[in-house]
C-alpha cells in the first residue's frame, strides 16, 4: 500500500495544515504520476489532431488515441475494438443511448425499467425519453439492506418492458448488482439492459461479454483517468443500427450539397475534434490499474471496506444506509450522526484535512426513499489505508462529543 501511495503527488498536500486523507474517490479519483506525464508527455511532443493528418505528428496523436480504444476493449474484454466509443463521461454515454436507440424502440405503453439506487443520469434521460415515446417507467424496490429486490424485478419484467437500465454498483449504498443475472431474465422477455458502470469500472473485473449487457458506460475521472473522457460500449449490432447523435467533421465519410454518408463504427459517433489528451490518460490509467491487477484491487478494497464498516458501526449513534457487511459491496458507505447534519459532519472533517462528500449524491429519489434529504458519504480507492479509517473515526466520535455538548 505505501508503495501505491507514492504514485500519487496529490497524496502529500496539506488540507488545513494536517496531512490530505482523500476519501471521496466516488466523486472523483485521485490520479498516479504516471497518467499525469503521459498527458504532459503527448501535449509536449505528439500534439496534433488525429485520422486528419498525413504526416508524422497527426500519425503518432493518432496511433495514440486509437492505442487508448484498444487498451479499453482488452480492459472490459469488449468483442470488437468498433464497440467502445469515447465520450466525455458516464452522463453523455447514457444519453447516447437514450436519444440514439430509445425513441426508434419505444412506444406508448412500452416500459423502462430502473431501481431507486440511480444516479440521476441513469434517471433522467429515460425520464424524458418515456415523455417523448409515451413509455412507463416502473422502479425496481429495494430490500431492508438496500440491495436491488430481485424478486420484485423478476416480478416487473414482462414482455413490455423494452429497456433496462440499471447501476453496476450503488454510488449511495456501495451495493453490487448481479448484472449477469439481471440480463439473463431481461433477454428473455426481449429487453435491452443498459449497465451504469461508473462505480463499477474502478474497482471491480468487467468483462461485458460475461455479463451480456448490451450497453455498458463509465467514466475515466473516477478510474483515475482525465475528466472530460468516457465510455460507450456497445454491441456492434446494436450500434449499427443507431444514428449518430452528433453530425460534423471527423465522422463523415462523404458529403455532398443535399446529404451525407458517415464513417464507419466507431469513428461514426465521435464527431468533431475529440478529447485526445483524456483518451490518452485514460489509456494510462488502464495500464496502471492492469499492472496492479482489477481482481488484486477488489481484493484489497473488500478487506478495508469491511474494516471501516466495523469501526463505523461501534459508533454510537451513526447509522449506515445500505449493507453493513463487507459482502458483495464496494468501498462506497453512506452514513448520518444522529442530531448532525451531513454537511456540518463534512465541513468539521474538512478541518482535520479528511476530504467527504456531503449531500444527496445525485440520488434524490434514492435519499427519499431511504427518508433521509442528504447523507455522508465516505468512498474508498486503492491509495486509502487502516490508518485513515482509524483517523476518520476519531474525528467522527471527537465531531459527535463537540456538538454533544454544545446542545447541554
Amino acid at each position: 500500500m505505501k508503495e501505491r501511495r507514492a504514485d500519487f503527488p496529490i497524496l502529500n498536500e496539506k488540507i488545513n495544515g494536517q496531512p490530505l486523507i482523500y476519501l471521496d474517490s466516488a466523486a472523483t479519483a485521485q490520479k498516479p504520476a504516471r497518467v499525469i506525464a503521459k498527458i504532459q508527455d503527448y501535449y509536449q511532443h505528439q500534439n496534433a489532431n488525429v485520422h486528419r493528418g498525413v504526416y508524422t505528428l497527426s500519425q503518432a496523436a493518432t496511433d495514440l488515441y486509437e492505442g487508448a480504444r484498444d487498451q479499453v476493449q482488452t480492459f472490459i474484454n469488449a468483442a470488437n475494438r468498433a464497440e467502445v466509443l469515447f465520450t466525455r463521461g458516464t452522463t453523455e454515454s447514457i444519453n447516447w443511448v437514450a436519444t440514439a436507440y430509445g425513441p426508434q424502440h419505444l412506444q406508448a405503453g412500452d416500459e423502462i425499467l430502473v431501481s431507486y439506487l440511480e444516479h440521476h443520469s441513469n434517471l433522467v434521460p429515460w425520464q424524458v425519453l418515456a415523455r417523448q415515446t409515451g413509455a412507463k417507467l416502473r422502479y425496481v424496490a429495494l430490500d431492508e439492506a438496500g440491495r436491488l429486490d430481485l424478486a420484485d424485478l423478476h416480478h416487473k419484467l414482462n414482455p413490455s418492458t423494452k429497456i433496462v437500465a440499471l447501476t453496476h454498483v450503488s454510488n449511495v449504498t456501495g451495493v453490487i448488482n448481479p448484472i449477469a443475472q439481471i440480463t439473463n431474465w431481461a433477454h428473455q422477455v426481449g429487453a435491452v439492459v443498459v449497465v451504469d458502470g461508473a462505480q463499477a469500472a474502478p474497482h471491480l473485473p468487467v468483462d461485458v461479454q460475461a455479463l451480456d449487457a448490451d450497453f455498458y458506460v463509465f467514466s475515466g475521472h473516477k478510474l483515475m483517468g482525465p475528466t472530460g473522457i468516457g465510455v460507450l460500449y456497445g454491441k456492434k449490432a446494436l450500434l449499427e443500427e443507431m444514428q449518430p447523435v452528433q453530425y460534423g467533421g471527423e465522422m463523415i465519410e462523404y458529403v455532398g450539397l443535399d446529404e451525407a454518408t458517415f464513417q464507419p463504427l466507431p469513428w461514426r459517433f465521435e464527431a468533431g475534434t475529440p478529447n485526445i489528451a483524456g483518451a490518452i490518460g485514460l489509456g494510462a490509467a488502464i495500464e496502471y490499474l492492469r499492472s496492479i491487477g482489477m481482481a488484486q484491487i477488489a481484493a484489497d478494497e473488500a478487506q478495508l471496506t469491511t474494516y471501516a464498516l466495523n469501526k463505523l458501526g461501534a459508533i454510537e449513534g451513526l447509522q449506515i444506509y445500505g449493507p453493513t457487511t463487507g459482502q458483495d459491496r464496494t468501498g462506497v458507505i453512506t452514513f448520518n450522526l444522529v442530531g448532525i447534519h451531513p454537511h456540518d459532519v463534512a465541513t468539521a472533517l474538512d478541518q482535520e484535512g479528511i476530504e467527504v462528500r456531503a449531500g444527496h449524491h445525485c440520488a434524490q429519489p434514492l435519499m427519499r426513499y431511504l427518508g433521509v434529504t442528504a447523507t455522508v458519504r465516505v468512498s474508498l480507492y486503492l491509495y486509502n489505508t487502516a490508518a485513515e479509517i482509524d483517523q476518520l473515526v476519531a474525528a467522527l466520535v471527537a465531531i459527535k462529543e463537540y456538538f454533544a455538548d454544545d446542545f447541554t
